[in-house]
């Protein structure tokens, strides 16, 4: 038995419209908002650990990355750029990630004679790329939040850093 062309087009239009409507169906009779209660709410998470998981995630690649470093009783803090971590992998910052207080100064020392930046992902700060060992570059954190940041330079061989300022 042959079929036109009406019939296909036709057949496949009740199909599709089957599908759609299974996709857009309506509301589930338990009214779950759709978190499975797995996730925690705001309530229910402790300020220490805000920005963890996308510190972690941003930073699954990295070899020195072992979690975030509390540095919150400090006034101020280095970060070596341009390190060469235990593994031997070159080009990272050391230590990778770190959380601090509000108005802590964050100072990245060059520690090898490459060009190197300190560049945040969401633009709130540039270094510029800058050469030379023994170079600094500084930035007071004055606004709560998670900081990722990356070297311009050596982005692709996965430089990158993160700072949770609580």
């Amino acid at each position: 038995m042959e079929m036109s062309r009406r019939q296909i087009l036709a057949g496949s239009g009740v199909a599709l419209i089957g599908s759609i409507a299974g996709c857009l169906g309506g509301d589930d009779a338990t009214g779950s908002d759709g978190n499975g209660g797995d996730t925690p709410t705001d309530e229910e998470t402790d300020g220490n650990n805000s920005g963890n998981q996308e510190v972690a995630d941003y930073l699954s690649e990295i070899a020195n990355y072992d979690g975030i470093n509390d540095r919150t009783d400090e006034g101020s803090v280095t970060v070596r750029n341009g390190a060469v971590d235990g593994a031997g992998q070159q080009f990272v910052f050391d230590p990778a990630a770190i959380r601090v207080s509000l108005g802590t100064d964050v100072t990245w020392e060059w520690v090898d004679s490459n060009s190197h930046s300190v560049t945040a992902e969401d633009e709130t700060f540039d270094s510029s790329l800058i050469s030379g060992e023994g170079e600094t570059w500084a930035y007071t954190f004055d606004e709560p939040g998670t900081y990722l940041y990356y070297c311009i330079a050596h982005r692709a061989l996965e430089q990158k850093g993160a700072i949770v300022v609580e």
